[in-house]
């Protein structure tokens, strides 16, 4: 049924739902509690199916009445939350550890599978979508290890979508119990038996004694370039986040780039865009979320993905307190629709002067019936805007909305953009960093030229200095000017 993710091994055994939940239910060692509400207990029911379930669940509850989950997990503001999961894994964990383990602690790994999730109702839920999670000892008198999951699911029906959720949940139990020490495996494994088109994963993290060693910066990473998810996002301390809790009802203001490394440009780039923003007259006084954006085409642009370098990146960004965004969004129109599914206000997407020359290229729209119309018809939707950062020449002259030249038949469609206020060139730069270009910065990183320091910011220098971060090497060790 669907497709199964490969393990990058490529010797990764596929065993079907029904056989994960049996060879589960026969390990002697296993044993703990299934807490599972809003989509019926669809998880536990496949163990109850596969037989020898006795050996393996000590309770499986469903709290469903809001009165009853709270006296057992206590008061939250929303019951489909994070919050919610977290309190019911460390409950039912402890339980067992206070009931079971003088009895059978030592020889027994316990462990609570939790889930709180709005499915499809009769009502009709706006959206369907879930908190996953266990909580487990690899081995018995162990300390807890945890993963918790965010899913979206995207089948219409109810019953499609509990079925959906119960192999994604049987799935995670398998990769915690027999992959835990693999956990892009164990990633790779969520998706075994169901295809990406019904469940979407856009949050996960490993935190406990297993996964001391887990940066979930990568595993972020991960969920995007196995099509798991076509977004996921961090935050400044490496925190992984929920793309929708994070962008609910919140204006947005993203810029995309390879920040390779950032810039004095980079972010004065986003200032500029934040500084208009704040003084439209339709957005009084609503201060925007700042996303930077690192896209899966730029990762790839050398080929297989760098993780040394996709972290040399996420540690600048992180220095200069950035949110994170990960896409699979090459275009901007589809970026734009993907931040809309969260929030109704207003989204700004800041760039410099070249890439909207690249955005006016009608070649990129070759799969759109619509062409470049269809494209902007989407990206300008709910009323977006895009912030132009001017471009200085070599010649000091600069390039700006004003002055770009299109050829004529895409001259009045500018026109048109920028009349209506969809496109606004930002006039409140500092003119000195214009030439600061990420490439650059680069180059002379990487060929020991030291003049790149004044071109990003002193705590990003400190720290490529001393991670010797892109290339950089040590000055006694820099190749020697010819």
């Amino acid at each position: 049924m669907g497709r199964n993710t490969g393990s990058q091994s490529g010797d990764r055994e596929h065993l079907d739902t029904q056989r994960k939940a049996l060879e589960i239910n026969i390990d002697s060692k296993r044993y703990g509690t299934f807490a599972e509400i809003g989509a019926g207990q669809e998880v536990v029911r496949w163990f109850f199916r596969a037989g020898g379930a006795a050996g393996t669940i000590a309770k499986s509850i469903s709290a469903y009445d809001m009165s009853v989950s709270d006296a057992i997990y206590g008061k939250c503001d929303r019951y489909v939350s994070r919050a919610r999961l977290e309190s019911m894994l460390k409950y039912e964990q402890q339980l067992n550890i206070d009931r079971l383990g003088e009895s059978r602690g030592e020889t027994t790994a316990f462990f609570t599978f939790a889930n709180t999730v709005a499915a499809q109702s009769y009502k009709g839920n706006l959206e369907c979508h879930g908190w996953m999670g266990v909580k487990f000892q690899a081995y018995p008198r162990d300390q807890d290890s945890q993963i918790l999951l965010h899913v979206r699911m995207l089948d219409r029906e109810n019953a499609q979508q509990q079925e959906a959720l119960g192999i994604v949940g049987v799935n995670l139990l398998y990769g915690a119990f027999f992959h835990h020490y693999e956990p892009e495996v164990l990633l790779q494994s969520l998706l075994d038996g169901i295809s990406q088109e019904r469940i979407e994963i856009d949050m996960i993290e490993f935190t406990g004694i297993e996964f001391r060693h887990v940066d979930n910066r990568i595993m972020s990473l991960r969920l995007v370039e196995l099509g798991l998810s076509a977004a996921a996002m961090f935050s400044p301390s490496g925190e992984v986040l929920q793309p929708s809790e994070v962008l609910h009802k919140k204006p947005v203001i993203v810029e995309r780039g390879s920040f390779r490394p950032v810039t004095h440009a980079n972010l004065d780039m986003i200032r500029c865009a934040r500084e208009r923003f704040l003084t439209e007259p339709d957005t009084p006084g609503e201060v925007p979320l700042q996303l930077f954006e690192l896209t899966m085409r730029n990762l790839r642009a050398q080929g297989a993905i760098d993780l040394k370098d996709f972290l040399a990146r996420a540690d600048v960004l992180s220095a200069c307190g950035m949110t994170v965004l990960i896409s699979d969004y090459f275009e901007f129109y589809r970026l734009a629709g993907y931040l809309s599914q969260f929030t109704k206000k207003r989204i700004g997407i800041v760039m410099g002067l070249p890439t909207l020359i690249d955005l006016f290229d009608v070649t990129y729209y070759a799969n759109l019936e619509g062409g470049i119309l269809e494209a902007f018809g989407r990206l300008f939707k709910n009323d977006h805007k895009l912030y132009i950062y001017p471009l200085r020449n070599a010649d000091g002259s600069l390039t700006t909305t004003e002055t770009v030249n299109f050829t004529s038949e895409l001259k009045k469609l500018f026109g048109y953009l920028v009349e209506c206020g969809w496109i606004e060139q930002l006039a409140n730069y500092k003119s000195e960093y214009l030439s600061y270009f990420s490439r650059d910065a680069l180059k002379k990183i990487q060929t020991g030229d030291a003049s790149w320091e004044a071109m990003v910011p002193s705590n990003v220098a400190e720290i490529i200095r001393k991670r010797n971060l892109f290339g950089h090497r040590p000055q006694s060790a820099a190749t020697p000017p010819r």
